[in-house]
């Protein structure tokens, strides 16, 4: 290799190629990884909220422990945490001081359909969603990035004309005539 001219080394001078760090420890790699984040966008998303939550209860913590807005702030931020699943109950703010990425990517329609034995893994129900076999409710969902409350996790079902709950009834001996219309 040349050696490298003034205005090269003047540029490179904080540069070194030998040592350089790794960003954030490879942390949002396995994070993406044991999730199955396709977009990183959403990662960086659920980092911010995080980092928001975070503040906000480390806010409220400086005010007094008997004053009104603290207690009905800390209620109503604790209590959305909860529906969403993020957090294991309703005890306290400290939950939420501590809440991580994990938690809110815990809450992922894929993650949640494996935890509910709907596909062996996170891969097939990323496919199973991004091809349309999944419904909440009455809506077909086809964004692996949907977020699952623990009010819709009941509601999780097969769409109607889906091949893969046909052949989970015809296996389970429970495919009716009237299903293949």
């Amino acid at each position: 290799m040349r050696e490298l001219r003034y205005h090269e080394k003047k540029l490179l001078k904080k540069t070194d190629f030998l040592h350089w760090r790794s960003e954030k420890d490879d942390r949002e790699g396995g994070v993406m990884r044991r999730y199955h984040i396709q977009n990183r966008d959403d990662y960086k998303k659920y980092n911010l909220v995080v980092g928001l939550v975070t503040k906000l209860a480390h806010q409220l913590r400086k005010f007094s422990p008997n004053d009104a807005f603290r207690a009905e702030m800390t209620e109503l931020l604790v209590g959305r945490l909860y529906d969403l699943g993020a957090i294991p109950s309703k005890k306290n703010l400290d939950l939420c001081e501590k809440l991580t990425v994990s938690a809110l990517c815990r809450r992922r329609l894929p993650i949640v359909m494996c935890r509910l034995k709907f596909a062996e893994n996170v891969r097939e129900a990323v496919t199973f969603v991004e091809q349309g076999h999944i419904r909440i409710g009455p809506h077909t969902i086809t964004d692996p990035a949907f977020m699952v409350t623990r009010r819709n996790e009941d509601f999780i079902t097969w769409v109607d004309d889906s091949k893969i709950r046909r052949k989970i009834l015809k296996y389970n001996d429970k495919l009716d005539d009237f299903d293949l219309l």
